[in-house]
């Protein structure tokens, strides 16, 4: 059975979907940009999306008893390559020990004109 996730302390969808989504002991979560938990878009820079979307992505871990180190695998999606190393550098920083799977691709667009989407698949065993 599927069950969804709701946390206040990540921004709620702004289409038809879930934060994120339990199927038996993984956890699906959805796209996250750069919104505030209270819809606000944090464009000021590269740093600040990317930060803004991370700490996005570990509130909904963390509402659901989970953390980075859980992380099975991560989705990047950057509207410019040339950001990639930049990225990478905050990735990091957040990941910690962790090291999931992962893919960068870009992008032509992303939603609200968006530099940077991160989505991620995580696992905790029943």
């Amino acid at each position: 059975m599927l069950r969804h996730v709701a946390t206040p302390n990540a921004p709620a969808p702004i289409g038809p979907y879930s934060q994120a989504v339990w199927a038996g002991p993984n956890l699906f979560i959805s796209g996250m940009i750069a919104l505030t938990p209270e819809g606000e878009f944090r464009n000021e820079s590269l740093e600040s999306e990317v930060r803004t979307a991370l700490t996005n992505l570990v509130a909904v871990l963390e509402s659901q008893g989970m953390g980075t180190q859980h992380l099975a695998k991560c989705s990047l999606f950057l509207r410019d390559m040339a950001d990639f190393a930049a990225v990478n550098a905050i990735y990091t920083e957040f990941m910690g020990d962790a090291k999931p799977a992962r893919e960068t691709v870009a992008v032509l667009g992303l939603p609200k004109d968006a530099r940077f989407e991160i989505s991620a698949v995580a696992y905790l065993p029943l």
